[in-house]
């Protein structure tokens, strides 16, 4: 069975729940605290599995794959059906481009490392943290927002969500936990929407799993 070494709260591990529910793939979850003991992911024996020290973390037999993007790769080329990428290259391609925007342009900038860094090493208060975060949310979403209209309504996969909605949905998940309005952004609500009333997504939100508090 393939493990899956998550923390509820984490949007890159949120995005590998979603994807691996997908497609239908059963899997066990070993849950990693990224605060409690001083961040568990920086335990020597989480280290041993994994250097980068962060999450989500997948376990295939002697297969272990970090990083979200990846394992999201890896799930689509070694269990194909159901897809999670549109089969014209052309809108394969603009599909991987909204995700690497979400997961490399937006979330790297407020994930938990970088606000607790600007507290603790900068000294940054919480107003101006909070600035921060929506700052670069918004920026982010409203690119987002206009790349989105490729779809006309639709989902990534007309009638279904697959890799964009696995990244998309945490993203707001997040934006929505700092409180960010995002009335401007119309199509990425209406596509959160679509998901929300799925049973795949309702399995991988946060507060559906085992380590939630």
């Amino acid at each position: 069975m393939l493990t899956l070494y998550s923390y509820w709260r984490s949007s890159a591990a949120y995005r590998v729940r979603i994807a691996l529910n997908l497609k239908g793939l059963s899997y066990r979850q070993v849950p990693v605290h990224l605060v409690k003991d001083g961040g568990q992911q920086h335990s020597p024996d989480y280290l041993a599995l994994n250097p980068q020290g962060l999450l989500p973390l997948l376990v295939d037999g002697p297969t272990r794959i970090a990083q979200s993007l990846a394992i999201l790769e890896y799930l689509e080329e070694t269990q194909p059906q159901p897809a999670l990428l549109p089969r014209d290259p052309a809108l394969r391609a603009q599909v991987r481009a909204l995700a690497l925007h979400i997961a490399c342009d937006i979330h790297p900038l407020n994930n938990l490392r970088v606000l607790q860094y600007l507290s603790t090493e900068l000294g940054v208060g919480d107003e101006a943290k909070n600035a921060w975060y929506a700052h670069w949310v918004h920026s982010g979403l409203a690119a987002l927002e206009q790349g989105l209209g490729v779809f006309a309504g639709r989902l990534s996969l007309g009638e279904r969500p697959g890799y964009l909605e696995a990244c998309l949905i945490p993203q707001v998940y997040n934006a929505r936990r700092f409180n960010c309005d995002l009335d401007a952004y119309p199509r990425i609500l209406a596509m959160t929407a679509r998901c929300a009333a799925l049973e795949a997504f309702k399995q991988a939100a946060p507060d559906a799993q085992p380590d939630a508090q």
